[in-house]
């Protein structure tokens, strides 16, 4: 049975920024291609700009340098287009998202969130594995919430419609989020806490907060954040599926893969065109067609769409 995708999270745009990649060809440790995509029935794909904090290159330069391989690939492969209210998946095209994972770029700047609104960015994260002026991190050392500067710019994506994602913020943040944002928050890629006890994964509490505000959470597929030796399989990630299907209800988990963001992959799944064989595992684990549809694809189409 075939079944679109739609993928929360991949960190393909670093590659193309620091290791030269190409959408077309597929080097060592890249795993989202073209090719890849086609054969594993991607419809949407997010890309992330994620700034390396220990590099020399400026967070905002290197964020504006991956946007520009994003629109380079607009330019070049037709098969790729932003998404729309419109979109259909049986256009053959892949529609994509562009996000900022990790706000270090803006200097806590509304200014230059608005540019990177003009700029064709939808969805933005506050942090990534550290601390920083606008909240705190999942893996950070306060673990704070969202700072008053943090609060502003939530205000300021509420109001030009921009995706809030709570991956990477701390406990605190999330909930913080969950009280300021006037529009549905989501999870690009991050786990169950009740499955795998990680920071990166969320508390049944947030899980439901955020399926209750109208959110998603998309399950990734990072071994240490799936079990607890590190070696995941499908089956684990239809675990955290199932999981989050039970206590928020099936309509509010998608996938949000990491692809090209770790070095290491479950056997069996191991780039996007493997994908076909969790929808199948689903199926087996005794979801419904038509609830393997919503969670590869409709849920997290129907979350993102209002916000292009």
């Amino acid at each position: 049975m075939h079944f679109y995708a739609a993928d929360a999270h991949c960190d393909y745009l670093f590659g193309a920024m620091e290791y030269g990649w190409t959408i077309d060809t597929q080097k060592r440790n890249q795993t989202i291609t073209l090719e890849n995509l086609k054969n594993g029935g991607v419809a949407i794909q997010f890309l992330a700009a994620w700034a390396d904090t220990t590099l020399k290159v400026p967070p905002l330069e290197q964020v504006l340098i991956m946007i520009d391989r994003y629109h380079t690939m607009l330019e070049t492969h037709p098969e790729f287009v932003p998404l729309t209210k419109d979109f259909d998946p049986r256009s053959g095209k892949i529609a994509t998202v562009l996000a900022v994972e990790g706000a270090e770029c803006l200097g806590a700047s509304p200014s230059i969130l608005r540019d990177l609104y003009r700029l064709g960015v939808r969805e933005m994260m506050f942090t990534w594995n550290s601390d920083n002026e606008l909240a705190g991190a999942a893996q950070g050392k306060r673990r704070r919430g969202l700072s008053e500067a943090g609060r502003e710019i939530l205000k300021e994506m509420n109001r030009l419609g921009m995706a809030f994602d709570v991956s990477h913020l701390s406990d605190d943040g999330i909930e913080d989020a969950l009280v300021y944002s006037t529009q549905p928050i989501f999870a690009s890629h991050s786990n169950s806490r009740k499955l795998m006890n990680a920071p990166r994964c969320l508390r049944d509490e947030h899980i439901k907060a955020i399926a209750k505000k109208g959110g998603v959470v998309g399950v990734n597929f990072y071994g240490p954040q799936l079990c607890e030796s590190g070696h995941a399989t499908v089956a684990d990630i239809v675990r955290h599926i199932s999981h989050i299907a039970s206590i928020a209800g099936v309509e509010h988990v998608a996938i949000g893969s990491d692809f090209d963001g770790m070095q290491r992959y479950p056997k069996d799944l191991k780039n996007p065109s493997d994908l076909p064989a969790l929808f199948d595992a689903l199926l087996s684990e005794g979801f419904t067609p038509a609830e393997v549809e919503r969670i590869a694809y409709r849920n997290l189409h129907d979350y993102i769409v209002q916000f292009v």
